[in-house]
């Protein structure tokens, strides 16, 4: 990666620069707010997310009145140096609405039943079997799950595995082709696995493991090179 001097940054006529927050384990955009240079270099001196504030006309720590702070992990500057992409570590909410994101609405006009199909919903889909460990309620098929132990967890994911085979058999025949019969079976597809995607989590949850901790082990092996015999295991996934 190329690196960018602080003195190279180019600050508007008022001496700011946008700054977009991501949230480093999931990707999602929480927030964007401004920085000056003074506190740019807070940042980097203290590894937390410090703005300047148009409104008050004051720099401003994220959490400091909340408790809701930003740990830096790395800090990207784009190709024109005037903007910058800070990934963190978030503790608690990064709006001050109290949701995660800032960006939890959508426009209007545009088709609310759409989704991104963003990767962040592992991460969402964690936090919220974690919150149901935490505080089950008594109709909740996750704390079911949960509480019921890994023989139950383990059934059931050989079940959802066995789903998607059968999904992806039906599918095969109709793989390269676009109709509605054919984009039914990938659909199913889709439905099958992210049942097996949900039961993986739950099981997550019950060993301690978290998705992070999982797409480290897929990002360590995507740097291996090499084929089975030489590498092992490790490039089976690839």
């Amino acid at each position: 990666m190329e690196y960018v001097d602080i003195q190279n940054i180019k600050f508007d006529e008022k001496g700011l620069v946008p700054a977009i927050v991501q949230e480093g384990r999931s990707g999602k955009v929480l927030m964007m707010a401004y920085m000056n240079e003074e506190s740019l270099k807070k940042t980097l001196e203290t590894g937390r997310t410090w703005f300047y504030s148009r409104s008050r006309q004051k720099l401003w720590n994220k959490g400091e009145e909340s408790g809701h702070f930003q740990d830096v992990q790395a800090i990207a500057v784009d190709c024109d140096a005037d903007t910058l992409l800070i990934t963190v570590n978030q503790t608690g909410a990064a709006c001050h609405t109290g949701h995660k994101s800032c960006f939890y609405r959508g426009l209007a006009g545009k088709d609310e039943t759409s989704y991104a199909g963003s990767l962040s919903m592992m991460a969402d889909l964690q936090d919220e079997i974690k919150e149901k460990r935490v505080h089950p309620t008594e109709k909740s098929y996750t704390a079911y799950l949960l509480q019921t132990g890994i023989d139950k967890i383990g059934k059931k994911i050989g079940e959802e595995g066995a789903e998607v085979i059968i999904a992806a058999k039906n599918a095969d025949p109709v793989a390269g082709e676009q109709n509605e019969e054919a984009d039914n079976l990938r659909l199913e597809v889709c439905k099958e696995s992210a049942d097996l995607l949900y039961h993986l989590a739950v099981l997550w949850e019950d060993t301690g493991v978290t998705v992070n901790d999982v797409m480290t082990i897929l990002e360590g092996r995507s740097h291996v090179k090499g084929n089975k015999k030489t590498v092992g295991h490790q490039d089976k996934t690839f």
